[in-house]
């Protein structure tokens, strides 16, 4: 059974989807007038491996992540480059996409641009003034906190605590400190569109609003994001989806922890400001994925170079025997024995921690526990059939890499060739030494491959050999 820590309840819950089998996903994607930081990139590998827990689990998941590209950032990144905001825009979205794919993160369902659905934007503004919820003064548009009876519910905040500060808009034609924009009136040089109150732009929130229930319904199962956005941006998303329909926004709410550079708040002021990109230069993707699996998703995390080493580290384990895996499965076998293992545990165990509120800590636990088993079974044993070593890598593709995305299937491959090439080439040169009688020569050859981890076993016709590691 699936449990989720819900932020609006406050809670674990069981996992119900409105409808059987199917599972509607929405995630706030990046303001794209730059390269995303590492903190967004946490957002994104965190999603994405829920995402594919839920497909491993059976679940036909539609995955909806936005991309705001209008926005004053955008406006403001595209005075100082001297170009369209549009072309910032497009620059960053194709940033972007070549970042996550890099990271291994699936690519969602559907990539919303909040510039492509300005019709729905107004569309609902329109039904939010209908109500009187929304008010306009002089071509701004505002939506009334007080005619929204749940404000800051999902934050825990209560409206009378409330003050003006600095993620609140401060803007004197409010009603309140709290009301926020729906519409802007254009400025001069500004993008805008024509609208009922006038040309201008949406406002940030309503972006989100109209362009996941555009995509996913006006009630859809699940809404993802990083802790700061709680709020205002996902306090002002239900209360204008909920405000303009009259039904839940969202059933189950997921946030991420905040994300610390060597214990310090990331800063470009404070000069630990890494892009994902930055870090990917020095980094695989296995390994910045494994890091942030190592906690769990709602739990703040340092981010340090230390740290990373020791994730690259940890993971070299389960790295060599997916390796092994692949070499024992491309070798041939004269004789093969077939040797006893539960992998439905593993398979179970790993489930139990994943349906746990997406458990990744422990399911990267159960995963070096199923290596440390298997490495024992392989020391233990001779000439082990395929059939063991596939469910091995089954094991390890459904979990390892189909969820937690930490396995270099790629650069495996490319490894694994190269290796046993080498060893091959010592092989003949061991045969030459031998026909040479230079046993001396011969020996070390292997002595030497035996300390690596490589063990020979010399046959009538040719000398094979066995990669043993710990």
């Amino acid at each position: 059974m699936l449990e989720i820590h819900n932020t609006l309840s406050g809670k674990k819950e069981e996992f119900k989807p409105l409808e059987e089998n199917k599972i509607k996903f929405y995630v706030c994607g990046p303001t794209v007038y730059d390269y995303f930081h590492i903190g967004n990139a946490r957002s994104f590998i965190m999603s994405d491996i829920i995402r594919k827990y839920l497909e491993l689990k059976g679940y036909e998941v539609t995955f909806v992540m936005n991309l705001t590209d209008v926005d004053d950032k955008i406006i403001k990144k595209s005075i100082q480059e001297k170009v369209t905001s549009k072309a910032v825009a497009e620059k960053y979205v194709d940033a972007f996409l070549e970042d996550i794919e890099k990271l291994k993160v699936k690519r969602a369902s559907f990539y919303p641009k909040a510039t492509e659905h300005i019709y729905e934007i107004i569309n609902l503004i329109k039904k939010l003034e209908a109500k009187g919820i929304a008010y306009n003064i002089d071509g701004n548009v505002f939506y009334d906190v007080s005619k929204f009876e749940n404000y800051g519910a999902l934050s825990k905040k209560r409206t009378e605590d409330l003050e003006s500060g600095a993620r609140i808009e401060i803007n004197e034609e409010k009603k309140n400190a709290l009301d926020f924009s729906l519409w802007k009136k254009a400025k001069e040089g500004e993008p805008f569109w024509e609208s009922p109150w006038g040309n201008g732009r949406p406002g940030w929130h309503i972006e989100c609003s109209a362009m996941s229930c555009s995509h996913l319904g006006e009630t859809f199962d699940i809404h993802a994001g990083g802790n700061d956005l709680i709020f205002p941006h996902h306090e002002n998303e239900i209360a204008q989806s909920e405000g303009a329909s009259g039904k839940k926004f969202v059933n189950y709410w997921i946030h991420f922890g905040f994300l610390n550079i060597n214990n310090e708040k990331m800063s470009k002021s404070l000069g630990n400001f890494f892009t994902a990109r930055d870090i990917l230069k020095i980094y695989s993707a296995e390994t910045i994925r494994f890091f942030f699996a190592q906690t769990h998703f709602a739990g703040p995390l340092n981010f340090s170079e230390d740290l990373l080493q020791a994730a690259a580290k940890g993971l070299e384990k389960i790295q060599n025997l997916y390796d092994r895996v692949l070499s024992e499965l491309n070798s041939e076998k004269n004789e093969a024995n077939d040797v006893e293992f539960d992998f439905q545990k593993y398979f179970d165990l790993f489930s139990q921690a994943m349906d746990d509120n997406f458990n990744t800590p422990q399911a990267a636990a159960v995963i070096f526990d199923f290596v440390k088993e298997v490495n024992r079974v392989i020391s233990q044993n001779e000439n082990i059939s395929g059939k063991f070593y596939g469910q091995v890598k089954l094991f390890l593709d459904k979990t390892a890499e189909g969820v937690l995305g930490i396995i270099n299937t790629k650069a495996s491959t490319t490894t694994r060739n190269l290796e046993n090439e080498l060893i091959e080439l010592l092989l003949n040169v061991r045969l030459e030494a031998k026909q040479q009688k230079n046993y001396a020569l011969s020996d070390k050859i292997r002595d030497d491959l035996k300390a690596l981890g490589v063990i020979l076993q010399d046959g009538k016709e040719k000398t094979t050999f066995k990669i043993v590691r710990e």
